[in-house]
Formats: structure tokens, C-alpha cells, sequence
């Protein structure tokens, strides 16, 4: 009889136990959003890591408390929300998250009940400095980081799914992969010139025009040939004032000898007379 009391008394504590729900709540990729709003402590953890398996008891204690703080206690597994990890850039395990009003907040504390209530009523929080808005999970750059870790991730199960379900060896797994990489590159490559060229077209080459290849008017043709005409006439005039320079210096170098003979023939014929 009192065997079957006590086996009626665990079967009731089971039941309780069972019919009692968490009060983590647990996040998905596609509820980021919400720790935008109100505050949060969140944690990162993955179910094969001891520290976080040790670290579950005093999580769900704390839980407890949130509805008396008025603070939302979650977590996130990171094996089935690569989004999310790689929005805050998880890189240890467990990691925990302070979030209130868009700010966000890494502690670093101890872990335990005590400790987490102490952060949260006595605002502990407000003696570490936010993460910056380069850094934020709501920036662009940690946008792509999630993007990123989703494609990581994809593949991963892609790979999973080639050699276990398909019966693919892992080297062909390998060999898929490589070739839809390069495919893929070519097509982006291809968009990406084609991009360019509709936005910056490239300019057709025009050979340079000079200005005597040009067609001349009538009126300018006309000019053009005068002006050689008379550059003509005055080469000639040039020429014809060197000529008589060169007659009149030769006359000059001729009259000296002219004078100096003068004196002599006449002293001559002065002696035979």
C-alpha cells in the first residue's frame, strides 16, 4: 500500500513537472527583430558543449524571475539558427546577451541566478559599453554576416543530404560543389559586365581631326590662296634684294684696286714724256 502511495506521488511530480512550461522563451532567425524592443537576456548555446549544459539549470532558474523584473529571458541554438549567430557573431559558448531598446550589451559576469538577477535589478548593464551601431545586429554588416551563415549552413546540409540520402562520395560531394562555384562565378561576372556597360558605356573611338583636313568655304579658300600668293611675291622680292646686295658688294671689293692702279699708270707715262 505504501509502495503504491509513493509510485501515485512521483507519477504526480512527473506530470507536474512535465505539464509545467519553460519560461525561456526560444528564438528563431526569423524573430531577431523583437530584441529591437524591451529588454532581453538572450543565450547562445549549442546542446553538445558541457559549459552550456551546465549552464541550463541556473538559465531556467533565472527565468523565473523575469516576469518580476520585467525582463525577457531567451536563448538560441546556434546549430539550428545560423542566422542569428552569425548576426552577433558568435564565436564561444555559451554567450550571453544584454538587449534593451536596441542597444546591446555582452556580459561577462558569473553565472548564476544571483548574479543575472543582480545585473538586471541593480542595472549593471549600464557600466558596459553598447556594442556600435557598425557591429549592431540590425547593420548592414552583420545583415551579410547572417546571410553568410545561412549559406554556410545550406550547404552543409547539402553536402549531408549528397552523401547520405544520394550515396555521393564525400570527394564528389567536393567536385559538385567546386563546379557550382565556378558556374556561378561566371554568371556573376557576366551580369556584372553587362551592368557596367549599361551603366557607364564605353565610347566609340574617333580618329582626332586636325584642322587642314578640314573642308574649307568657298570665302576661306579664297583667303587662304591669297595669303599664299603673297607670301610667294615676297619670297621673290627676298631674293631679288639678296641679288643686288651681292652685285653692289662685289663692285665695292673692285674699286680699290681700281684707285691704287690710277696712281701708277700715270706716274708712268709722266716718265716717258
Amino acid at each position: 500500500m505504501a509502495a503504491a502511495v509513493r509510485l501515485c506521488a512521483m507519477l504526480c511530480l512527473a506530470a507536474a513537472a512535465l505539464g509545467k512550461r519553460s519560461a525561456v522563451k526560444v528564438l528563431s532567425d526569423g524573430m531577431w527583430r523583437e530584441l529591437l524592443h524591451g529588454e532581453w537576456m538572450v543565450e547562445f548555446y549549442a546542446p553538445w558543449c558541457p559549459a552550456c549544459q551546465n549552464l541550463q539549470p541556473e538559465w531556467e532558474k533565472f527565468a523565473e524571475w523575469g516576469e518580476d523584473l520585467e525582463v525577457n529571458i531567451a536563448k538560441v541554438d546556434v546549430t539550428e539558427q545560423p542566422g542569428l549567430s552569425g548576426r552577433f557573431v558568435i564565436t564561444a559558448l555559451p554567450t550571453i546577451y544584454h538587449c534593451k531598446d536596441g542597444e546591446f550589451r555582452r556580459y561577462q559576469g558569473a553565472r548564476t541566478k544571483s548574479d543575472f538577477i543582480n545585473f538586471i535589478s541593480d542595472q549593471e548593464w549600464k557600466s558596459i559599453e553598447p556594442v556600435s551601431s557598425w557591429f549592431g545586429p540590425s547593420s548592414v554588416l552583420m545583415s551579410s554576416m547572417s546571410a553568410l551563415f545561412q549559406l554556410s549552413m545550406w550547404i552543409r546540409h547539402c553536402h549531408n543530404y549528397l552523401t547520405e540520402n544520394v550515396g555521393i562520395p564525400v570527394w564528389g560531394s567536393y567536385a559538385v560543389f567546386t563546379l557550382a562555384t565556378l558556374f556561378s562565378g561566371l554568371i556573376l561576372g557576366l551580369i556584372i559586365v553587362f551592368l557596367a556597360d549599361c551603366i557607364c558605356p564605353s565610347k566609340k573611338y574617333r580618329p582626332p581631326q586636325y584642322p587642314h583636313s578640314r573642308k574649307l568655304a568657298p570665302e576661306s579658300a579664297q583667303l587662304l590662296k591669297k595669303l599664299d600668293e603673297e607670301q610667294e611675291a615676297d619670297e621673290e622680292d627676298i631674293s631679288d634684294d639678296e641679288i643686288e646686295g651681292k652685285e653692289v658688294s662685289s663692285d665695292r671689293s673692285s674699286s680699290p684696286n681700281a684707285v691704287r692702279q690710277r696712281p701708277v699708270i700715270t706716274a708712268a707715262t709722266m716718265d716717258k714724256s
